[in-house]
């Protein structure tokens, strides 16, 4: 085992040795590899790392009006997240709108750092209702701590431990293992246990701050459309089983009263 191995190896043990059960705010009990505020330290750099090619390219928040548009459906559910797990307001929020008209995607990372492309409100026509029910969903990711998880994964594979290898001599020191996990996470899965967690507490966040709840269901029906089914980036990490729908349909009667409120 060489030198590059034998450190990535005992990182590795070492983590797991040092890894805790913990609970997240759906009641879930999830053991992890990596503590939230270490999924939140990488995710700011592999934010960073993501965005790069995009603010080269001048494909970071290059519209003005579609930036003030989803800056203030974001603000309320921001708000909302924050009575839900008050520690959130010391997150460090952040959404940029990535302009690139073929990626029909969107995500949110460990801390509140968060990108929606163009090609998501263009191609699905999405309505602010339904924009909301996107961004609800990926900040429900973040708030169960779904980051940590695959995260997780991520430095417990070979393809983490290689991206590890390829940055062992990078002398800026700015990409680690978790960093390069962080960004590997992205690219990874959800579970369908994550999809439901962030499904329910995502359409409870957007009623709470004035989204239809309706806007859940047209969302899949529009995704399912554009994407033939498979094809989208977004169900490449988000799984669509075909139950989501009506079991997105038998929440809206629970959470009309929180929009109606709110309204």
């Amino acid at each position: 085992m060489n030198s590059s191995y034998f450190k990535t190896f005992i990182t590795i043990i070492i983590l797991f040795l040092l890894s805790a059960c913990v609970t997240n705010i759906a009641g879930r009990k999830q053991i992890m590899l990596v503590s939230e505020s270490n999924a939140i330290e990488s995710s700011k750099q592999a934010y960073i790392n993501t965005l790069e090619p995009f603010k080269k390219k001048g494909q970071l928040d290059s519209n003005p009006k579609m930036v003030q548009r989803v800056n203030s459906i974001t603000a309320k559910l921001i708000k909302q997240a924050k009575l839900k797990r008050p520690e959130t307001k010391n997150w460090q929020w952040s959404i940029k709108v990535i302009d690139d008209p073929k990626t029909v995607n969107a995500w949110c990372m460990a801390g509140g750092k968060m990108a929606i492309y163009t090609g998501l409100i263009n191609q699905l026509k999405a309505t602010d209702d339904e924009i909301a029910q996107v961004m609800g969903h990926e900040i429900s990711h973040a708030l169960a701590n779904h980051t940590a998880e695959r995260m997780s994964v991520a430095m417990a594979s070979d393809l983490a431990v290689n991206l590890y290898k390829t940055t062992i001599g990078d002398s800026s020191g700015t990409t680690s293992l978790a960093t390069a996990a962080a960004q590997v996470a992205l690219k990874l899965p959800n579970s369908r246990t994550s999809e439901s967690e962030a499904d329910k507490i995502g359409i409870e966040l957007a009623a709470k701050a004035g989204f239809n709840p309706n806007a859940a269901v047209t969302l899949w029906q529009k995704m399912s459309k554009v994407g033939g089914g498979n094809s989208l980036e977004f169900l490449s990490t988000h799984p669509s089983p075909a139950n989501r729908e009506k079991a997105l349909k038998k929440m809206i009667p629970k959470m009309m009263p929180f929009y109606q409120s709110a309204k």
